[in-house]
């Protein structure tokens, strides 16, 4: 029963509160500010103060009252309308913006994906056929007749690595005459997360061991792959080596006597800067960077993770190019989520798999807005004049938003300077670009927290050209008047000369215009408090 009344009493006195922000704190002017807008402003900067005096309520009413004079007297003076100051906005705009612009629970599930394929490697082999990313119609089906027949032999039981080094556009999958390089018959071997475009990686990580996947487009053309096997990764390694670059009997027998002047316990490093042919790590003892699967040819990986304990020292191996010796300096495992998770949050957002995120907006906003395509409008697509049509002629609605009407003209505009891609292409992305601009012009709107944050950008960037012009630069220009400021309070001063101790002077100069300044404001404006909720402000806080 006790806690049943605790809970009601809560309620009332939440109800209460909720009640209370909607009312009037104070009128300035007519422009109304209720409790609800003080105390955002208010409970904002409190944990900054750090005197019980200057966290008074009537100090901070007193200050946002002032602070609220001045900005609208910089919007009289039209200062909004200054270049330097719409250009710092817009661009304030657009960061502030980016947040809403992602799909948080997206990137949260995005980011849980790319830890597991960064725990868990694949081993995949694939075959391409090239296609451009702005291939016509024509082209592209073309393509992918062609991927989707060299898939069937594969299924009707052809070997992969065989058809791939006969049909696959990919040169490494076949040999090179001219180089003597043999051809990897389109085998990758291992690699996990990044190290392939997003598109190919996702085909790679959602295909079964020992299937074939079906046809998937990437930025290079159609692929299809074949997945051998997964395994959890061997995380990277940090490692120096030795490298002799002559691959004849007299490379293998320089060496070998490195070799034995390790097993002598000879410094690595030393014989590294002595004895290795690779200027890059040889003055850094043979040091190389910190990598993973995938990184270096086979053989030199194959060697470098066989390594079990740090300082550990290979035999002598061949790679094409030359002689190595490896020894191991660190093993690095993969990191828990947790400890993981921001780093791979920022690589995200630093890929392209961050328009998989937009694209994922857009989705949402297409779902939730009312968008009605006009179809007939669309027959300017096929005029291959569509660039120099007259302006007059293209004034057809091709879609609207909401309501908001996009026309044929806007669309033409668009294309202009875009005459590499299909129209029907660069329509998607013109549409797709109307709905997020849709948003961003209405996000005042639908986002408090994003409307209060850019009120109190632009406010504040108001009141600071203000005070440059009003305070800063008068007190630092006007030399007379700053003499005569000293003369006048002379006897608050020490010092016998202005020069001695000008800093000081300037500052309560400044303290002493601002004072004359908001005098002359509250002089010629009205002003009206609500005491009674100004009242239980103060108790509110005062019984926190």
């Amino acid at each position: 029963m006790k806690r049943r009344v605790v809970s009601i009493c809560m309620l009332l006195v939440a109800l209460g509160v909720s009640s209370q922000n909607k009312k009037t704190l104070v009128t300035i002017n007519k422009e109304v500010t209720t409790v609800a807008d003080f105390k955002r402003v208010y409970e904002k900067n409190l944990d900054a103060i750090d005197s019980e005096e200057a966290k008074s309520v009537e100090n901070n009413l007193t200050l946002y009252i002032n602070y609220k004079l001045k900005v609208a007297q910089a919007y009289q003076l039209k200062f909004d309308t200054l270049p330097s100051y719409k250009k710092e906005i817009a661009m304030y705009r657009e960061q502030l913006m980016a947040p809403y612009l992602q799909d948080t629970t997206f990137i949260a599930d995005l980011v849980k994906e790319i830890y597991f394929r960064t725990k868990n490697e694949v081993k995949a082999k694939h075959i391409l056929v090239r296609a451009p990313k702005d291939a016509a119609p024509k082209d592209t089906l073309i393509a992918y007749t062609k991927i989707a027949a060299i898939r069937d032999r594969i299924l009707n039981g052809e070997d992969f690595e065989k058809v791939a080094a006969a049909t696959s556009e990919d040169k490494s999958a076949r040999d090179d005459p001219r180089s003597g390089r043999k051809g990897n018959n389109g085998n990758l071997g291992y690699f996990n997360a990044f190290k392939m475009v997003s598109s190919f990686e996702d085909a790679a990580y959602t295909t079964k061991a020992g299937a074939v996947s079906k046809p998937f487009r990437t930025q290079f053309g159609y692929h299809i792959l074949k997945v051998d096997a997964f395994r959890a990764s061997k995380g990277a390694l940090e490692v120096a080596h030795i490298l002799i670059t002559d691959t004849t009997a007299v490379g293998k027998s320089k060496i070998d006597e490195v070799y034995t002047k390790i097993q002598e316990n000879e410094a690595f490093e030393k014989l590294a800067a002595t004895y290795s042919q690779d200027g890059g790590s040889k003055l850094k003892g043979g040091k190389l960077n910190k990598f993973g699967t995938g990184r270096m040819v086979k053989p030199f990986e194959d060697a470098a993770f066989s390594l079990q304990k740090e300082a550990a020292v290979s035999k002598p191996f061949r790679t094409r190019f030359g002689w190595h010796i490896v020894k191991l300096l660190a093993k690095h495992p993969v990191k828990p989520f947790l400890e993981l998770r921001e780093e791979l949050t920022d690589k995200i957002k630093r890929s392209p798999r961050m328009q998989m995120s937009e694209t994922a907006v857009i989705n949402k906003l297409k779902a939730a807005y009312a968008i009605i395509d006009n179809e007939v409008a669309k027959d300017i697509f096929e005029d291959i004049n569509i660039r120099t049509l007259p302006k007059d002629s293209l004034q057809k609605v091709l879609f609207s938003i909401n309501g908001t009407d996009i026309k044929q003209e806007a669309f033409v505009s668009y294309v202009q300077n875009k005459k590499n891609k299909p129209t029907y292409m660069l329509f998607d992305n013109f549409k797709n670009e109307q709905i997020l601009a849709h948003y961003k012009e209405n996000l005042v709107y639908t986002e408090p927290a994003y409307a209060h944050t850019l009120k109190e950008y632009e406010d504040g960037l108001l009141l600071f050209e203000l005070m440059q012009e009003k305070i800063w630069n008068v007190s630092s220009k006007d030399t007379l008047a700053l003499k005569t400021y000293f003369a006048d309070n002379r006897g608050k001063y020490k010092a016998e000369t202005l020069k001695d101790i000008k800093g000081e002077v300037m500052n309560d100069y400044q303290s002493f215009l601002e004072k004359n300044w908001i005098s002359e404001l509250r002089g010629k404006s009205e002003v009206k408090i609500r005491k009674k909720q100004l009242k239980r402000l103060i108790k509110f806080y005062g019984n926190r």
